[in-house]
């Protein structure tokens, strides 16, 4: 993946505001520990819950068990946003990332996934690979509930500079 167009929206920045940088928008997503995923419900109503997330390959990877409300919504409707950054006013960078959650099956990718997430999180957070999905727990497979990993590859990011305000929107 190339670096995207980068532009500032000045109707919503500063007079003095900069387009964030890609780099700076991107380490923001690598950095974060918490996520923000808005999904939509088959009946059109949203819905929005946190979760982790990891950077890799120029994609966001998260995961869920496959009853839970956005693992549903996913199969009627995979347009996703995430969201991260934080809770002040005058400090900081929110970033958005919009674009289509995709369910990855493939093992070698699903070892990569994990291995990110080990590291990123300390070991706190331990996925064991299935054939095609992660499990909580290492074992009989056939007892526990699947973990189905998903990868949104970004088609534009929003990232929201706050002090000095500005809105930059990377478009991939």
């Amino acid at each position: 993946m190339s670096d995207p167009i980068t532009r500032m929206d000045s109707r919503f920045s500063d007079p003095e505001g900069e387009a964030t940088p890609w780099g700076e928008s991107r380490q923001v997503l690598e950095d974060a520990e918490l996520f923000w995923i808005s999904t939509v419900r088959s009946d059109d109503r949203p819905h929005v819950t946190p979760l982790v997330a990891v950077w890799m390959d120029n994609a966001l990877f998260f995961c869920t068990g496959e009853t839970e409300q956005k693992a549903v919504n996913l199969l009627s409707n995979p347009s996703v946003v995430l969201t991260t950054g934080q809770n002040s006013w005058s400090e900081g960078l929110d970033v958005m990332v919009e674009g289509v959650a995709r369910q990855v099956q493939d093992t070698s990718t699903l070892r990569r996934v994990a291995e990110v997430w080990t590291t990123k999180w300390d070991g706190r957070w331990i996925y064991h690979v299935g054939e095609d999905c992660f499990f909580h727990h290492e074992g009989d497979e056939s007892t526990q509930e699947r973990v189905n990993v998903y990868k949104v590859t970004p088609t534009k990011v929003f990232a929201f500079a706050k002090g000095t305000f500005s809105h930059t929107r990377h478009n991939f």
